[in-house]
């Protein structure tokens, strides 16, 4: 946020803090003062009240200062006069509940606490002082000491003539039972201790012996202390009126409801109703009034709400599983399991953060339109086609021209006329969609000469994503009729993006970060991020104790180096197979279900069991990664894709080569969700697609995303590098957890230790010497080479390059590369070899 705003942010500090943290800590010292004064005051009025209580009634208040009056009070006239004031004219011995009062507050703002904590401990406090004030006066009233005050004995004195004193007892019962119902909220079940039963008859002597567990809800809301654990005594609460926890209310998100089809499971926003223009020719024109969405900056000072987890802060304890009686009880007493409470503070980063494109808006050229309109009716005329209706829908960057055929007219006729209505158009990116499914009708798309900028903060800003309740929204973008578009990627469940050199992939994959980032607290999501080219998702290294994960020997949040990938890989599947046995120890099969058994505290966590955060996967320039690695790569990569999606873990993989040695079928056949930038040619587009379209996209954002059969043209929301260091900073600066989420070791470094510590001189290959001269002399350690040379079949080849690698000629494998030869000539290779037969 930025200097400039001195709104107060909602930080769960005091609402009317200033920002100089020394002006609450001196009301604190003010208000310690004024508890300390009240309370020597007061002690001191109770052993001197006779002596002063004739000359503080006779005292003026004119006269305070000038005044030579002497008195016993402690703390001279001014005590005597104030303890006189509270004792005799207030409220008599429960005045000594202000003194409470008062060093409560100086305390918790001097700590810097919430003292909205405190309201209640205030009303509660209040209620108890007159009470006891009106109670003191009917038990004292015959003293002359001003127990209950002027204010009690008023009150009595009343309404003795008004109910009588048995009337009162009965009252004060009334009065004393409610005020400990009111503070603990006991349960009037049947408690069982040692083996009796009481009824509700002995509810009342139960309750004072400490036999009937109070429902300590009231006091979790107010107080602000966080236990880190509990104590559950002998006593068996009686489950009858206690609601199961089958019964209790589902606090998890719904999925979002599919418009576009069974399998596209997206939630897209209304269209707005367009208007109808009619050409000269009848032929009906149907465009929308484009116009951005309006931006609020009153809106903007507010951060995104986060999708709606029910969420509440309470005491994290997790009892042990079975005693469902016993874990409805604490729900009903403490509430559901809170993942967040470590980093309760955090605030969502605010839409300030991003730039407001609103400025650039285009009008619907309405020219443009009917001459578009003209040459497709022309060009379909040229060739004896009829149409019978032609409607355009006009969207940020491509117009789509709807037309309907004339009864006999065949759909490859006018899909082979493509290039022919590009050609009379004079535009590029022309795409024929025949037909539409589920409209009846052939679809044109005709990029807009003068295209929109689609911001990211114009689509955060709509209620789509603002009000989405999906596990993992991510917004695209915006389709062809101008609405925002926003995908679960939980129900994708893994995403292919490929696109050709500066098409967007980049600002793409940035967007879906943006629309993590600003969504999700970091309890609930964990990115893993490998970028080869170490530039583009460098950025992200400075949220890595709030957002990142990565392996606990790994120096740099961000994976760059191909080893330490597939070590990620590798650890990841561990990741994985430890939560498939988590879910198989709690009898459920997705982690949506694991987490709702876990916050409803059913699960134990001495057991292993633990709140599983999602975790999203994201390597950019996979090519590169397949290059060099090769099967080491693929192969995590396909058993991650076919099994974590109902572990949580899902994957984001982009390249820019989306050819069949990179995207395998093995690769494509778990990546329903594809998202194609534009890319260089047809075959490409149908590697990506398994169709043709991709080629003929416009570039800059503009992208189609297929998904079970269906295909979405979209314009990807356009984030720019300094609004995500923005946005990055204001995550960084707050507090994050102690240590980053590190993913489990990967073993297989001591595995390949463990094979060199086993290797024998014995078990040396006939071949050995003569292996390790030609790998010297040629200073290449390949395998295939030994192969041909010494005419050996590849897996004795191979045995013999592990042998080098074992006793230190050549280095470790990388891929697809040949191996280091650390030997550097034959006279150092002869000498190594006669140190090894001398070990023999």
């Amino acid at each position: 946020m930025s200097k400039s705003n001195k709104k107060l942010v909602a930080t769960g500090k005091n609402e009317w803090e200033s920002k100089d943290e020394r002006i609450p800590k001196i009301i604190g010292m003010a208000l310690l003062l004024l508890a300390a004064y009240l309370f020597v005051a007061f002690i001191s009025y109770i052993f001197t009240w006779k002596e002063d209580q004739d000359k503080v009634l006779r005292f003026s208040w004119s006269l305070l200062l000038e005044s030579d009056l002497s008195v016993e009070n402690w703390l001279g006239r001014l005590g005597a006069i104030v303890s006189n004031l509270f004792f005799y004219w207030g409220f008599g011995v429960p005045s000594f509940i202000l003194v409470y009062l008062s060093y409560i507050y100086g305390i918790a703002l001097l700590k810097q606490q919430p003292v909205d904590h405190y309201r209640f401990i205030l009303r509660k406090s209040l209620i108890t002082m007159l009470v006891l004030s009106i109670f003191l006066a009917f038990v004292f009233k015959s003293f002359d000491f001003p127990w209950g005050g002027t204010f009690g004995n008023s009150i009595n004195f009343w309404m003795t003539n008004f109910i009588g004193n048995i009337g009162m007892v009965l009252l004060f019962v009334f009065v004393g039972i409610g005020l400990i119902t009111w503070a603990f909220n006991p349960n009037y079940q049947e408690v069982t201790v040692n083996g009796a039963k009481n009824n509700t008859l002995s509810y009342v002597k139960n309750l004072f012996t400490g036999k009937i567990i109070p429902d300590t809800t009231v006091e979790n809301k107010a107080s602000s202390s966080k236990k880190s654990d509990f104590e559950i005594d002998d006593t068996t609460i009686d489950s009858k009126n206690i609601p199961t926890t089958e019964e209790l209310p589902k606090k998890r998100n719904s999925l979002a409801m599919d418009i576009l089809g069974e399998s596209q499971e997206f939630d897209i926003q209304s269209a707005t109703p367009k208007p109808t223009v009619n050409d000269s020719d009848d032929l009906e024109i149907i465009s929308p009034v484009f116009e951005p969405i309006a931006i609020d900056d009153n809106v903007d000072e507010d951060p995104l709400p986060p999708t709606d987890h029910n969420y509440k802060p309470i005491d994290n304890a997790v009892i042990e599983e079975g005693d469902e009686d016993i874990q409805s009880n604490l729900i009903n007493a403490q509430g559901l399991y809170d993942p967040t409470l470590e980093l309760s503070g955090y605030e969502m980063p605010n839409l300030t953060l991003l730039n407001d494109y609103s400025d650039q808006k285009i009008e619907i050229d309405r020219a443009e339109l009917e001459t578009n309109k003209d040459q497709i009716i022309n060009t379909l005329r040229d060739y004896k086609i009829e149409i019978t209706k032609i409607r355009a829908t006009v969207g940020p960057t491509v117009t789509l021209y709807e037309i309907i055929p004339a009864p006999g007219v065949r759909i490859a006729k006018i899909k082979n006329l493509e290039d022919d209505i590009a050609l009379n158009l004079a535009a590029l990116g022309i795409r024929i969609i025949a037909p539409i499914p589920g409209r009846g009708t052939i679809g044109i798309e005709v990029p807009n000469k003068n295209k929109q900028m689609v911001s990211l903060k114009e689509v955060f800003l709509s209620e789509k994503f603002k009000k989405s309740t999906m596990d993992l929204p991510i917004a695209l973008g915006k389709t062809i009729s101008n609405e925002v578009f926003v995908a679960d990627l939980t129900k994708m469940p893994h995403l292919l993006i490929a696109g050709a050199t500066g098409q967007g992939k980049s600002v793409g994959i940035n967007t879906i970060l943006m629309s993590l980032l600003f969504k999700q607290h970091p309890a609930h999501v964990k990115l893993i991020l490998i970028d080869p080219k170490k530039v583009e998702l460098f950025p992200y290294s400075a949220i890595e104790n709030h957002f990142l994960g990565f392996l606990p020997d790994q120096l740099e949040p961000i994976v760059t180096d191909t080893t330490k990938v597939i070590h990620t890989l590798s650890s990841l599947c561990v990741e994985m197979d430890n939560r498939y046995s988590l879910l198989q120890k709690a009898s459920v099969r997705t982690i949506k279900e694991y987490n709702e058994k876990f916050t409803m505290r059913q699960l134990n966590p001495k057991k292993g069991h633990q709140f599983l955060p999602f975790i999203v996967l994201i390597i950019d320039e996979f090519a590169d990664l397949i290059m060099t690695a090769g099967k080491e790569i693929e192969l995590p990569i396909g058993r991650l894709a076919q099994l974590s999606r109902a572990v949580g873990i899902h994957l984001i993989i982009a390249t820019q080569r989306p050819s069949v040695n990179i995207i395998t079928g093995v690769i494509k056949a778990n990546f329903p969700a594809r998202l194609a930038f534009k890319v260089s040619s047809k075959v490409d587009s149908r590697t990506i697609l398994d169709g043709g379209g991709a080629d003929q996209l416009i570039g800059r954002g503009d992208m189609l995303l297929s998904l079970g059969g269906d295909m979405v043209r979209l314009q990807c929301a356009f984030v720019d590098t300094p609004e995500v260091e923005k946005v990055i900073n204001f995550i960084a600066k707050q507090k994050g957890y102690s240590t980053p989420f590190f993913l489990p070791e990967y073993a297989g470094n001591e595995e390949s230790a463990n094979a060199k510590a086993g290797f024998s001189i014995a078990d040396i290959d006939e071949y050995f010497e003569d292996a390790a001269r030609l790998v010297v002399q040629n200073q290449t350690g390949s395998t295939s080479m030994i192969q041909r040379r010494l005419k050996l079949g590849y897996n004795r080849a191979g045995r013999i390059m592990d042998q080098l690698e074992a006793v230190g000629i050549v280095g470790p494998s990388e891929g697809s590369k040949p191996r280091d030869v650390l030997v550097v000539d034959e006279y150092q290779l002869e000498k190594y070899l006669q140190d090894l037969k001398s070990k023999s």
